[in-house]
């Protein structure tokens, strides 16, 4: 990457912008956009490892369009070990049906059906399906209604053999939007939307050497940090990842060498840090990949709060450029808004990006959905030093320390995350970043992650021309 003027400042993704190059990049598919970094992403993206963000839904859906979800380290073992294997069951070109018997009641129906994007839940009898119900089918009726009365039996199912077009050209010229899919003896093994079928031809899922969808986990840096190390190495997890807010300390770098000393075979992540010296540090300590930023974050009130922080973009570059000499990656962690965001931090040199608050107001997000007085949908997010996390963490300590810690804290404990009706699924924010940011990728004339590195050309701008590349969704004449 190069600057058309060199910056005598620091810079945040909005001060910056990227000019187009010679490029003999024809099409936005011959753009390969999987990681250098080990972690086998095919796409650039990582869920941030926070409670209200990134569960088990998310890192089935994540994973199967070829990024990666890091599980939060606040979770209690027995449950991440449950995730992960529950992850590694899934399909990676199906769906996870939402089901229910005929016996069921509306009342628990709702609850259920908002759980998936695709808006629909499979009635089932001795595993084969018998029906579907959709939130429409759920209005104007008792709640105590069974799903016998609401549900359509007119059903169309496609095999499990099905190809993505074979499948989308069924499900079209039946006018369906989904449909079960089942294995040769009728029992149900997916659901298939249209636009699913779509997707398994322009993704490719994130998976281990034995096929299974991949997925992260994090440890803090107290406790007995390297037995759950150990622990979660063990249950297969795919890239470990140790995280605190302030990564360039001596106890991150303890925990590192202990960690090392296990001779793990998966990449191990560490941060967070925003200096060179922090890079080194931590990877001269065992870090195959540093995660990068301090404040960015939408959640975060860490700079408000302490004064501590960097802008995101030049923190990203400049220890993206550390890294590289020795060997290793980062991660841009924090900072993500739009999707010119995500490409600003791979031109900066991040080998991934990872977003958290984006993806809260999802369907796949674990919080409960709820409604405000206008109706409109939203989930809660908080960030993971705030009040609300601090509780979380410290459950099992006595009332006198719970009370002590919690008068201490950083971010935000409750923030409406409103779902986007138009891009409501975790899968929908993914096709607009990925769209954009293989569109970046040819106007920089790259094929790769590595050559947009080294090709993107940067300009640094002023909130008037920040200002100026924003749509208008409105007439700017009354």
């Amino acid at each position: 990457m190069r600057f058309l003027t060199q910056p005598n400042h620091d810079l945040t993704y909005d001060d910056v912008f990227m000019v187009p190059s010679f490029s003999e990049v024809a099409s936005r598919m011959d753009v390969d956009l999987s990681s250098a970094d080990g972690c086998g992403t095919t796409i650039p993206i990582v869920v941030a490892n926070m409670t209200a963000i990134s569960g088990r839904r998310m890192a089935e859906t994540v994973a199967r369009r070829g990024g990666i979800a890091v599980i939060p380290q606040d979770i209690p073992f027995d449950v991440v070990e449950n995730v992960i294997s529950w992850v590694k069951s899934r399909h990676t070109f199906f769906d996870t049906p939402v089901t229910m018997t005929a016996d069921e009641t509306v009342v628990n129906a709702i609850d259920l059906i908002t759980k998936r994007a695709h808006g629909a839940l499979i009635v089932v009898e001795n595993n084969k399906p018998i029906g579907i119900v959709t939130e429409a089918d759920c209005e104007n009726v008792d709640r105590f209604t069974q799903l016998k009365q609401v549900m359509s039996k007119d059903l169309v199912t496609l095999p499990d053999s099905i190809t993505p077009q074979e499948a989308f050209e069924v499900l079209t010229e039946k006018r369906r939007k989904l449909a079960p899919v089942i294995n040769g003896k009728g029992e149900l093994v997916g659901i298939l939307t249209r636009t699913g079928a779509l997707r398994a031809t322009l993704y490719k899922p994130s998976v281990d050497k034995n096929g299974k969808l991949k997925i992260a986990a994090a440890v803090g840096i107290n406790g007995d940090v390297v037995k759950r190390a150990k622990m979660l190495i063990d249950a297969n997890v795919d890239v470990l990842v140790v995280d605190t807010a302030h990564g360039h300390q001596k106890k991150m770098i303890e925990v590192l060498k202990l960690i090392k000393e296990l001779k793990p075979s998966i990449p191990i992540v560490a941060g967070n840090v925003v200096t060179k010296e922090g890079v080194k540090d931590l990877i001269a300590a065992g870090a195959d990949i540093v995660k990068v930023g301090v404040g960015p974050g939408a959640m975060c009130t860490t700079r408000m709060q302490t004064g501590v922080g960097r802008p995101q973009f030049t923190a990203v570059l400049e220890c993206a450029a550390e890294a590289k000499k020795l060997g290793k990656e980062i991660w841009a962690d924090g900072g993500v808004r739009h999707p010119r965001d995500v490409a600003l931090a791979l031109a900066a040199g991040a080998a991934q990006v990872m977003i958290g608050s984006w993806f809260a107001g999802t369907y796949e997000s674990p919080s409960d959905l709820r409604k405000d007085s206008d109706g409109r949908l939203y989930k809660e997010s908080f960030g993971m030093a705030s009040a609300r996390a601090v509780a979380a963490r410290t459950s099992n300590d006595d009332a006198f320390n719970r009370a002590r810690k919690s008068i201490f804290e950083e971010g935000i404990s409750t923030s409406r995350m409103y779902i986007n009706p138009a891009r409501p699924g975790v899968e929908d924010l993914i096709d607009e970043i990925i769209a954009g940011v293989r569109s970046s990728f040819t106007y920089a004339g790259a094929k790769s992650i590595n050559e947009f590195h080294e090709k993107a050309v940067i300009g640094i701008q002023s909130a008037a021309g920040y200002a100026e590349g924003r749509p208008l969704f409105t007439s700017w004449k009354n």
